[in-house]
């Protein structure tokens, strides 16, 4: 499997397909604080809702010292309508216990915020610190392994086999260029094979129906 010519065209499709996610990393790049709050809302979510909620929040909040002061009726409100957002409500009230120091840069310090599990905390050191992680999410593990890649029956077996098999080098970015590829072309249902650009690469693994 060529990885390098892969993603070149990942590259390339992201930018043509002005997938929200894309921007949305970019606007948020430099403040690990606006990255975790982001990623936090963003679970379970569509990229475009994610992005406007943020919006929001963040014209508000500016720092966790901000949303201590709101209540959680008004948080819930500037969120309205990402997926489960009286529970990431919840998870945002708290974030100013647990971000005293500022937000951690390790995992083992990320995952004891609540509402972040283990793809959350590599998107934070992945963007915020440019830590070398593979953030492994739906879009990730359903296509390394139609691929052939991964060959992985969970996200953290997949994360484990591409650390071996994925260059270092584009650890950081698989995971937009993948959920760019994974909304557009390599959808979970009837991907859209006749006008994939790496057709000649992919296995297709389990892909029963395509388009």
């Amino acid at each position: 499997m060529n990885i390098d010519e892969i993603v070149r065209i990942l590259r390339k499709e992201a930018r043509n397909n002005n997938t929200p996610v894309v921007e949305l990393i970019e606007e948020r790049s430099h403040d690990a604080f606006k990255v975790l709050a982001s990623t936090i809302l963003s679970a379970r979510t569509k990229d475009e809702t994610t992005m406007n909620a943020s919006r929001r929040l963040f014209e508000s909040v500016k720092n966790p010292e901000n949303l201590a002061e709101l209540s959680l009726k008004q948080i819930e409100e500037l969120i309205y309508p990402v997926g489960f957002y009286r529970n990431k409500a919840k998870f945002l009230k708290k974030l100013p216990l647990y971000l005293g120091n500022g937000v951690p840069d390790t995992m083992d310090e990320l995952v004891k915020i609540p509402g972040v599990g283990r793809k959350t905390a590599n998107i934070v050191l992945s963007i915020a610190f440019n830590k070398k992680v593979i953030a492994v999410d739906t879009h990730v593990h359903r296509i390394t392994n139609r691929w052939g890649l991964a060959m992985t029956k969970t996200p953290l077996e997949t994360e484990q086999a591409l650390m071996k098999k994925l260059p270092e080098k584009y650890w950081n970015e698989i995971n937009y260029l993948l959920v760019s590829f994974g909304q557009n072309t390599c959808t979970p249902i009837s991907p859209k094979c006749s006008k994939c650009l790496i057709y000649n690469y992919c296995m297709r693994v389990g892909v029963k129906k395509h388009r």
